[in-house]
C-alpha cells in the first residue's frame, strides 16, 4: 500500500514539473543568462524529481522545485565561473606557434633521446631493468620486485638511481 502512495506522489511531482517547466527554465535562465546553461539545468533538475519523488514527502512541491533549480542553476554558474578562472591561462596559449614540427625541434628531440638512450645503456642490468619496467612498461614496484626477485624498497632506489642518472646525463656537457 505505502508502494502505490509513494508512486502516486512521484507522478504528482513530475506533472508539477511539467506544469511548471517554462517557469523553472526562466528562474535557471535569470541566474546563468544562457538559454543553453538553463535547459542542462532544467533537465538536471527533473532527473532529481523523478529520483527524489519516491523518497521524499514534499508539502509544497511548487516551492521545493524552485529552489532545487534556483540550487542547481547556481552551482552550476560557480563552477563554470571556476573553471573559466582555472583554464583561462590555457586559452591564451593557444596562439602560440608549436615548436614540435620544426626541425630545431625535431634535432633537440633526437639529442635527448640519444642523450637517454645512452644514460641508460650505462646502468647496471638489473637497475636498467627496473627502470624500463617502470617508465616504459608501467609496472608496479610490486611486480617489479616479483620479477627481479628482489624487495620493493630495493625497486624505488634502483629507478631512482636510474633517474638519477638520466638527469646527470643532461646536464655534462
Amino acid at each position: 500500500m505505502m508502494i502505490v502512495e509513494k508512486q502516486v506522489e512521484s507522478s504528482d511531482l513530475s506533472d508539477v514539473f511539467m506544469a511548471h517547466r517554462p517557469q523553472l527554465r526562466w528562474a535557471a535562465l535569470k541566474i546563468l543568462g544562457n538559454p543553453e546553461r538553463a535547459e542542462d539545468v532544467v533537465q538536471d533538475a527533473y532527473l532529481k524529481v523523478s529520483e527524489a519523488a519516491a523518497v521524499f514527502d514534499i508539502k509544497q512541491p511548487l516551492a521545493y522545485l524552485f529552489q532545487m533549480v534556483r540550487n542547481l542553476a547556481i552551482d552550476h554558474h560557480r563552477r563554470a565561473a571556476l573553471e573559466m578562472n582555472l583554464f583561462e591561462n590555457e586559452d591564451e596559449g593557444l596562439h602560440v606557434p608549436s615548436l614540435m614540427g620544426t626541425p630545431e625541434a625535431i634535432v633537440i628531440s633526437r639529442q635527448h633521446l640519444t642523450l637517454i638512450a645512452k644514460a641508460i645503456s650505462e646502468l647496471p642490468e638489473r637497475t636498467r631493468r627496473a627502470f624500463e619496467l617502470h617508465r616504459l612498461e608501467g609496472q608496479t614496484h610490486r611486480v617489479i620486485a616479483a620479477e627481479l626477485d628482489i624487495s620493493t624498497s630495493l625497486v624505488n632506489i634502483l629507478i631512482h638511481q636510474a633517474l638519477d642518472h638520466c638527469r646527470a646525463a643532461f646536464q655534462s656537457p
